[in-house]
């Protein structure tokens, strides 16, 4: 397998899929800021086959703010234009079939083309947003600042900006610890029109994460799906990049 996701692969909580993965891509300058929700909040909006997961008991609800790059098929090379993106997720966490993954609110894109193809091949629920990311200029070495205002018809309005950058020293997560339960998942699900429970297997190294500060000057990214955010601080980890390999979905099937 010549992917550098495949260079480690014995942190996986289960075997690698036995078929051939589909799409490669670059996640790079991504910012993980989690707020504490009830499970009583969140679980009302996951399909009947899918249980929330918890971590000690407390449910948490991401808002996941980054950069795609070289996001094209195996087979492809990159194409300019098309293979390089802003994207933003809402995202939370859930168990089927004994493997804990994510099950995303919204996915945000500023790509037409891709945020087609994602429905349509993955069942996700992206929308057209314009976007940017950038390196801002000042005292602040390493800040982005981010930008998302959601322009999809018939989509509830979502808006995020706000600066972030990274405040410690790169470290992987050890595994009990929270950091490690919100970021080192292998899978999403996602459900078709017909209701169908699927599930979407990915491949990476062990996240390059770091501690992270931020300032978030708007974020109705919660609210778009009725959810209110606690006063409380975000826990917030960045990491720089990772190259992810991603096989097609595959039915879920229960128990």
């Amino acid at each position: 397998m010549s992917h550098p996701a495949f260079l480690r692969t014995q942190h996986r909580p289960w075997p690698l899929p036995a078929r051939r993965w589909g799409w490669n891509q670059r996640w790079e300058a991504l910012l993980f800021a989690h707020w504490p929700l009830p499970a009583s909040a969140l679980a009302p909006l996951l399909p009947a086959d899918l249980e929330l997961d918890t971590f000690e008991g407390q449910a948490w609800l991401g808002v996941v703010p980054f950069r795609m790059r070289d996001v094209r098929p195996r087979w492809s090379p990159s194409v300019p234009g098309i293979s390089a993106f802003p994207e933003l997720n809402v995202r939370t966490y859930v168990r089927a079939g004994g493997r804990a993954g994510v099950w995303f609110l919204s996915l945000d894109a500023d790509n037409a083309l891709a945020v087609a193809m994602a429905r349509g091949l993955f069942h996700l629920p992206y929308f057209r947003a314009r976007m940017s990311c950038r390196e801002t200029a000042g005292q602040d070495e390493g800040e982005l600042s981010y930008s998302s205002e959601r322009r999809h018809r018939g989509a509830p309005d979502a808006i995020f900006e706000g600066s972030y950058r990274p405040t410690g020293p790169v470290f992987e997560a050890s595994p009990g610890t929270l950091e490690h339960w919100l970021t080192e998942r292998y899978c999403l699900f996602t459900t078709d029109r017909r209701g169908r429970l699927w599930r979407g297997d990915i491949h990476h190294q062990p996240w390059p994460l770091q501690i992270a500060e931020a300032r978030i000057d708007r974020n109705s990214m919660a609210s778009a799906h009725g959810l209110t955010l606690p006063e409380c601080e975000p826990q917030l980890l960045f990491a720089e990049e990772l190259d992810v390999a991603i096989w097609s979905l595959s039915l879920q099937t229960k128990g």
